[in-house]
């Protein structure tokens, strides 16, 4: 799926499109219909997502440390809540690192409440002379508020260990910075965000990077101001975690 924030895009034919949520700061909602077989590239980015899908119905989406290749049938329509990272588990309820690259169905961490959820979405899809898109989404968006808040909102050490690898910031520095020490720093960060500090950081970097690209910048500029040593290191690193190099990315909006 390639997104572009607030709009529109086009793969293969199928399309995609989402917007923020209310109530999750930095989560978004989003919704793809496939176009054809063809997998799509979903590329890491340290969330945990709440999907349905037309066809296997209700599913989590785990932290990736590569990309992952979707396959869908066509038409088959997908509805999802993305959380940012760090704050799945507290929705979920479960570290996030028992989920790293899995998609599991919700019944196997929710049991009779993912069987609850299952029966308001069909309620919702049902609604006449609608799009099911949007009474879908909102159910979703309702259930994970109401859990979040339910259980005291997330731990803020996820947030803050976020932005500042984000916003290029070493491991060292951010260990530092929250008070934490090293091992400290990696276990926590196994719990919230399914691996450890340095593979975020890597992750996170990427897409910063992906994303000046994008914006029009020379791959040269961009490994200088992506923190890389060239931009032959850039490309190694984005080939290892989206499975192709940088110019087969940069033609689409940000996936």
């Amino acid at each position: 799926m390639i997104s572009r924030p607030g709009g529109w895009a086009w793969q293969g034919g199928g399309v995609y499109r989402e917007r923020a949520v209310v109530g999750i700061r930095g989560a978004v909602v989003w919704q793809s219909v496939a176009g054809g077989s063809a997998p799509t590239r979903v590329l890491p980015d340290g969330c945990l997502d709440l999907l349905w899908s037309s066809r296997a119905g209700l599913l989590v989406a785990g932290p990736d440390r590569a990309a992952h290749l979707s396959v869908s049938a066509p038409g088959e329509c997908w509805i999802g809540l993305r959380l940012p990272p760090g704050v799945g588990p507290a929705v979920f309820g479960v570290p996030a690192d028992e989920l790293r690259d899995l998609r599991v169905p919700l019944a196997e961490l929710w049991g009779r409440a993912a069987g609850e959820l299952t029966a308001r979405v069909d309620a919702a899809r049902e609604v006449p002379g609608r799009d099911p898109a949007a009474p879908v989404a909102a159910v979703l968006e309702a259930v994970a508020v109401a859990r979040l808040r339910a259980g005291g909102g997330p731990d803020p050490l996820g947030a803050r260990v976020a932005a500042r690898l984000a916003a290029g910031a070493t491991v060292a520095a951010t260990a530092a910075e929250v008070g934490l020490g090293a091992r400290a720093l990696h276990r926590r960060s196994q719990a919230l965000f399914g691996y450890g500090p340095k593979t975020l950081a890597r992750i996170l970097r990427m897409r910063r990077a992906l994303d000046l690209a994008r914006r029009g910048s020379p791959l040269a500029e961009v490994a200088a101001r992506a923190g890389y040593a060239d931009q032959a290191h850039l490309t190694r690193e984005v080939k290892e975690l989206a499975g192709v190099p940088p110019t087969h990315l940069l033609p689409y909006p940000r996936p």
